[in-house]
């Protein structure tokens, strides 16, 4: 009987001892997993930013909006210079001065830097590599870049000059439609046709990456706002010409059929 006691009363202090190591093991199971219940993903720092990034194939697109602006001015200019041709070339009609900005503008923002520094180094290299439809138009393209900085040496040279003769108005009319056909051809083909096609080349990853270092050469050709001062300086020129109010510009309605 004492043997039966003793080993019933071991059972049960077994019990109680087990009871309690069971307890103890939940509570300090909640108490582990409480954090990780509780705890958030740290927020992604750019999900509430305004805007976002400025994508590779964006960043190229809004620096042609800069340069179809000066070829607006270049449009504009063309038929002001036809209406003076024979006059002086001087402030009651078209300054010298604001189509020289203009070209030298062009000649900064487009020909040396867009053209040169992204779409001859990386974009029509890779365009060519992959092949294709797209794989055609490189080799045109980077001719009418050097035509077209051949145009602009020649818009720099004349508007260097207080008059303009009947024969240099003329001639500098026609540079400058030429000069506008031609790119904006070259633009919509690079928009519409090369551009998709060298995004395709590439991973979202190495777009990003590619969109990093367009930042950063921009930033080295012009400092930390190329862009903005770009925008800055076509839109002190349309000013100086009379031509920033795009309300002007509203085409008047259709005649009646």
């Amino acid at each position: 009987m004492e043997s039966s006691n003793r080993r019933r009363d071991f059972l049960r202090a077994s019990a109680v001892v087990g009871a309690g190591l069971i307890l103890n093991g939940c509570r300090g199971g909640s108490q582990t997993s409480s954090p990780q219940q509780t705890r958030k993903e740290p927020a992604n720092e750019n999900e509430n930013q305004m805007g976002g990034e400025v994508t590779a194939t964006e960043d190229l697109m809004r620096e042609h909006g800069v340069l179809r602006r000066a070829l607006l001015v270049y449009s504009a200019a063309a038929v002001k210079l036809r209406g003076d041709v024979g006059r002086v070339f001087a402030g009651e009609s078209l300054a010298p001065d604001a189509l020289q900005k203009t070209a030298k503008l062009f000649r900064a923002f487009g020909e040396e830097y867009h053209e040169k520094k992204l779409e001859e180094a990386y974009i029509f290299p890779a365009v060519k590599k992959a092949g294709g439809e797209a794989a055609g138009y490189p080799d045109v393209l980077v001719a009418q870049h050097n035509r077209g900085r051949e145009i602009t040496d020649y818009i720099i040279s004349v508007t260097q000059n207080a008059k303009l003769g009947a024969a240099n108005g003329e001639q500098l009319a026609k540079a400058l439609e030429a000069f506008v056909l031609m790119y904006r051809n070259h633009a919509a083909r690079e928009d519409t046709i090369i551009f998709p096609a060298w995004k395709q080349t590439m991973t979202d990853k190495q777009l990003d990456e590619m969109g990093d270092k367009f930042e950063d050469i921009e930033k080295e050709q012009f400092g930390e706002d190329g862009f903005e001062d770009a925008v800055k300086q076509i839109s002190a020129i349309e000013t100086s010409l009379g031509l920033a109010d795009i309300a002007q510009f509203t085409a008047p309605p259709p005649p009646k059929a």
